[in-house]
């Protein structure tokens, strides 16, 4: 019997590091899509030898970077949808886990550094809450509740 309650928690702590590896997969799918959608605004700058989302504007450059919408991807990627003001996902009526308080955060490289290989390179960080139900037992346990942080940035090749 003993044998078998340890099996069991064996088994959900693999289920929950299961959900948050693939939670947090996706995020980092999401955010490299976001990244890649930018490229038209990051290529000026690496033409001129340095990444960095700007846009030539009369003469000089602007700052240009999307955000994009990270959530919307990862509900594509991970099969969630909208309730409430979370992003759940449901497997055989019970729900699985729940995403929320997603923030995303897009850092731009300077323009025209000095020493460009020092410099801030264009990036962008996602942090999000998972939660995740837990049971052991047949009985509830509080939810695992966790923030995921992914980040991306483009690096310039030549």
């Amino acid at each position: 019997m003993v044998l078998m309650l340890i099996m069991c928690g064996f088994l959900e702590f693999y289920r929950l590091k299961i959900i948050a590896n693939g939670v947090r997969d996706a995020a980092q799918e999401a955010i490299m899509i976001t990244v890649n959608d930018n490229y038209a605004n990051v290529y000026h700058g690496v033409r001129e030898g340095y990444s960095g989302g700007y846009q030539p504007n009369n003469g000089g450059f602007k700052y240009s970077v999307d955000k994009g919408n990270v959530l919307s991807k990862m509900d594509k990627i991970l099969g969630t949808k909208v309730e409430s003001g979370r992003h759940v996902k449901y497997t055989g009526g019970v729900l699985e886990y729940s995403i929320s308080d997603l923030s995303v955060t897009a850092r731009n490289a300077p323009l025209a550094p000095g020493t460009p290989e020092n410099e801030q390179r264009f990036e962008i960080d996602a942090i999000v809450t998972l939660k995740v139900p837990v049971q052991f037992a047949g009985k509830r346990l509080p939810e695992m509740k966790i923030r995921l942080k992914v980040q991306a940035g483009y690096i310039e090749v030549f």
